[in-house]
């Protein structure tokens, strides 16, 4: 008797995205599967975010948002009530707490762990991480072969590519300083190792989550010196608040997806000054727009999400990414004391100067200025001109025509299915894609509520094309793209 082809998939990348994605083609498939999930920096199942051993970095939602299935929203919450230290807090507080990154780190570890372990025995699926970089990818007649950084290679029916974030983009000067020892090029490296004696100065390169926790941190560890934080617009993200009920926005008869960027921003701009008038955070009126994001974004021309982004990109990132609220009193106590400067400047160069670098900075409509410190670490967020990807494997890609970038050159074009689109313009037969690798085509696709959904919809697709595959129907959950 033939035996039948056993599907295999490898998924690229062991964070989030990656991982969700091989719980829940094990959870949902009833056809026998072997995945391959191939990681090569953070943990297995915990990536950038989680992989964090630090107790002061948060999450930055509650956890009554941060369940990892769509269709079971308190699955987070009920994990956390099964764990000692939690117990004996109200569900309702619980609900409400925002837990530390490493517990939810133990959360997707734990999940990992029982989709792939013995105990496992609803489906025949066999869960297998490999911890090595994939450095090219090359057509086979069925499927592709991954080559691997030690020279091997392996061969996959369909390949996921859940490569996460960025590092961040060089700065000008920067080249020059990859061995310099006051040079931090990556902030989610261990650092502290740099870390100058107290009196010394640091500068974070960037005002976003990142600096924050580097902040963080440096307050933990009770550093004491100068802390400057840079950015273009010099904005330190904003705090959760309780919101207020806004029944009139988004307006009932109106499409704010044909609304078009100009109609769009004086739309939320009145609705912002109607709140403030109120006394109420005009930031709700962005939580509101939330779940309308990505079908607006995909309804703007070229040219209004350049404008967007040129104009705008920096305020929404500020409302729309906020900090739990014991954080941002933590930050805003060490702005008022003196413990931390911010400075809004372009930051045009970086230089040696003997055991110290130099920042030069240009304040928009200001003299120019430099700052010398003993650590500067780039926090300026990951980069996002995909075509200057630093990645061996996306590289190769672009070069094959395996993949193309999208119209604004921020991540890669895929087809509403997830699947990537060739540079022939034609969906690659074998490869899909998720997360951060896709804001140009969603721009919102970096938090749990939008990846756990990306991941969902990449299992139901690949278990659609699965031989005799009956994904389960009860599961299926729709989600705009």
């Amino acid at each position: 008797m033939i035996q039948p082809h056993l599907q295999r998939i490898a998924i690229i990348g062991g964070g989030f995205s990656g991982t969700l994605t091989a719980i829940n083609l094990a959870r949902l498939s009833t056809v026998p599967l072997r995945i391959s999930v191939l990681n090569c920096t953070y943990p297995a199942g915990r990536g950038i975010a989680y992989s964090t051993q630090r107790p002061e970095h948060l999450l930055n939602v509650a956890a009554r948002n941060m369940s990892a299935f769509p269709e079971y929203p308190s699955h987070f919450v009920d994990w956390l009530i099964t764990r000692t230290e939690y117990a004996n807090i109200p569900e309702a507080e619980l609900r409400e707490t925002f837990m530390p990154r490493r517990v939810y780190g133990d959360y997707l570890r734990s999940l990992a762990w029982h989709y792939s372990g013995p105990l496992n025995s609803r489906s025949s699926v066999e869960i297998k991480n490999i911890s090595i970089e994939v450095v090219d990818l090359i057509p086979e007649t069925q499927g592709a072969r991954l080559i691997l950084a030690d020279g091997t290679a392996m061969l996959a029916d369909r390949v996921v590519l859940a490569t996460g974030n960025e590092p961040p983009a060089d700065l000008n000067g920067s080249a020059a300083l990859c061995d310099h020892p006051a040079w931090c090029a990556n902030p989610w490296i261990d650092w502290g190792k740099k870390l100058p004696a107290p009196g010394g100065t640091i500068v974070l390169l960037g005002t976003g989550l990142t600096t924050v926790d580097a902040i963080l941190t440096l307050l933990a560890l009770d550093w004491r010196g100068r802390i400057h934080a840079i950015s273009r617009h010099g904005f330190l993200p904003q705090s959760h608040f309780k919101g207020v009920d806004v029944p009139d926005f988004p307006p009932s008869d109106v499409d704010l997806a044909s609304l078009g960027l100009s109609e769009l921003v004086a739309l939320m701009e009145h609705h912002c000054e109607r709140l403030r008038t109120l006394g109420a955070n005009p930031a709700i009126i962005v939580d509101k727009l939330r779940p309308h994001t990505q079908r607006i974004w995909q309804a703007f021309s070229d040219k209004e999400r350049q404008k967007f982004i040129t104009h705008y990109a920096a305020r929404w990132n500020v409302v729309r990414h906020r900090i739990a609220p014991s954080i941002h009193q933590t930050i805003t106590a060490a702005v008022t004391s003196g413990r931390i400067t911010t400075t809004a400047a372009n930051i045009t160069g970086l230089r040696a100067a003997g055991q110290k670098i130099t920042v030069d900075l240009q304040p928009s409509g200001g003299a120019a200025s430099s700052l010398t410190a003993d650590l500067v670490i780039n926090g300026t967020g990951p980069q996002t001109r995909f075509s200057a990807t630093h990645s061996p494997l996306l590289r190769a890609l672009l070069k094959r025509g395996l993949a193309q970038a999208d119209a604004a050159d921020m991540g890669l074009k895929i087809a509403p299915d997830f699947t990537v689109i060739q540079k022939d313009d034609q969906p690659s037969p074998y490869l899909l894609a998720l997360g951060p690798l896709l804001r140009g085509t969603l721009w919102e696709t970096i938090a749990v509520p939008e990846l756990r959904g990306q991941a969902l919809r990449v299992a139901q697709t690949l278990l659609a094309a699965a031989p005799n595959s009956l994904a389960a129907e009860a599961a299926v959950i729709e989600y705009c793209i």
